[in-house]
């Protein structure tokens, strides 16, 4: 591990890295010393303070987090006010209070990198994962930086994407995608449809009862405490060409495109072509760092600053997820 430059000053039983010396993200702390968690908090908070909006991404490794409860009192120290996963796009369980398993997606598929919930208007600005077991094969959780993506990704794209702003079409249930009832927490469409006015998203009820919803929402954004512009969307995560082209096939021959559990598009309606979506991949491919997972690991990102996926893995493999902080107050 590699010394950190500008290292947070007058730690006391931590050390500050880095995983690579050409990588910044993420910076890298270590015990010094064998305390309790809560011995360590003033190291962490001088650690936070800074690097998280410099770097956007903190990996806590070596110190004596051995549980979900473990992980939810050291992120609580940090953030009081855990967030709830609320209008959620992947299937995800409920573990321990507000800390969660990450998206419970089969292994053999990979998540591309995204910033959490940057497909509404409301997000959480902290997101924590927590290694309770690494895969012993695959199974990493690459990182990437948010303002590099937004430099890299070619201008004539990007201006568009500025332009127009992405608009998110979800339909739920049918087997195909997740049910209404569980994205909502309720069963009550009445509860659904206060929620939906409220963020501006336009809903109807499909013939055979189930819901579809249209949102147009940020295709970049600004950050509130660097002033900084990041690549805010998830396109090219709800676009159908990010499923493998067996499963879009076999989809497209059972539901209209119009019925696809989820589809994304210009805030316009008009269909962004495939062939840019690749291009933004590309970008995200060439910016991504990932490392072998832990056991005890704790990997800290501005969620703004820093978008997060998944490789494929083999064997068991449990990485659990916390978030905090409201993008709105």
């Amino acid at each position: 591990m590699d010394d950190a430059s500008g290292a947070a000053t007058g730690l006391r039983a931590c050390a500050v890295g880095r995983l690579d010396a050409d990588t910044p993200l993420p910076v890298v702390v270590t015990p010094t010393e064998r305390l309790p968690l809560a011995g360590y908090q003033d190291d962490i908070d001088r650690v936070i303070g800074a690097h998280l909006s410099t770097v956007g991404g903190i990996l806590f490794r070596g110190f004596p987090v051995d549980s979900a409860a473990d992980f939810e009192a050291m992120v609580k120290r940090i953030s009081p006010d855990l967030a709830s996963y609320e209008f959620g796009s992947t299937p995800r369980s409920q573990v321990h209070n507000q800390i969660y398993t990450s998206t419970e997606y089969p292994p053999h598929q990979h998540i591309p990198l995204h910033n959490e919930q940057a497909y509404t208007t409301e997000w959480p600005m902290k997101i924590w994962f927590y290694c309770a077991q690494a895969s012993p094969e695959g199974g990493y959780t690459p990182i990437a930086d948010s303002r590099e993506m937004y430099r890299h990704i070619p201008a004539r794209i990007r201006d568009r994407f500025v332009e127009k702003g992405v608009m998110y079409v979800r339909n739920y249930g049918n087997g195909l995608d997740v049910p209404w009832t569980k994205v909502f927490n309720t069963m009550d469409r009445g509860v659904v449809e206060r929620f939906c006015r409220a963020a501006e998203i336009a809903y109807e009820w499909k013939p055979d009862g189930e819901l579809r919803t249209r949102q147009v929402c940020q295709a970049v954004a600004v950050h509130p405490r660097t002033g900084e512009t990041v690549w805010f969307n998830q396109a090219h995560l709800f676009h159908v060409s990010n499923l493998e082209s067996a499963v879009r096939e076999a989809l497209l021959s059972v539901v209209s495109e119009a019925d696809l559990p989820r589809q994304a598009c210009y805030g316009d309606g008009t269909p962004i072509d495939t062939a840019v979506l690749d291009e933004i991949r590309d970008v995200y491919r060439c910016h991504a760092v990932q490392f072998p997972w832990q056991r005890g690991d704790v990997l800290m990102l501005d969620n703004m600053l820093a978008a997060h996926g998944r490789t494929p893995f083999k064997g068991p493999r449990k990485i659990l997820v916390a978030m905090a902080e409201s993008s709105k107050h």
